[in-house]
């Protein structure tokens, strides 16, 4: 017997029991809730936002006013495939694609800044 028994227990081998299959589904179950929750938490809300800034889009029409991602305000000049010329200022004309198009401003907001 060793005096250091009396202080740290000492671990005795035992033998394997069967797998129980309770942990097997609960661990399951809690994955596909985990991607349940991040499918409801940041996905479907990307791909909301993705199909209203396609919709806004389609929507543009000569005149409209707008702002690009980087900043840029201007009015729709003309629309084409996937480049629209923005006039920036009077005779300032600016291609940008069509995905730059980070919101449609209500008509008159230009001229009042």
């Amino acid at each position: 017997m060793n005096p250091l028994d009396f202080l740290i227990p000492v671990a005795h081998a035992q033998a394997a029991g069967p797998a129980q299959a309770g942990s097997l589904l609960s661990s399951s179950l809690f994955f596909i809730a985990l991607i349940a929750i991040m499918y409801f938490i940041m996905i479907r809300p990307q791909l909301k936002r993705q199909k209203e800034h396609r919709q806004m889009i389609e929507k543009l029409a000569k005149g409209d006013e707008i702002i690009t991602s980087g900043g840029i305000a201007g009015t729709v000049a003309a629309i084409g495939e996937s480049f629209i010329t923005v006039e920036v200022a009077a005779g300032v004309q600016l291609r940008v694609q069509k995905g730059a198009v980070g919101n449609v401003l209500p008509k008159g907001t230009l001229k009042s800044a």
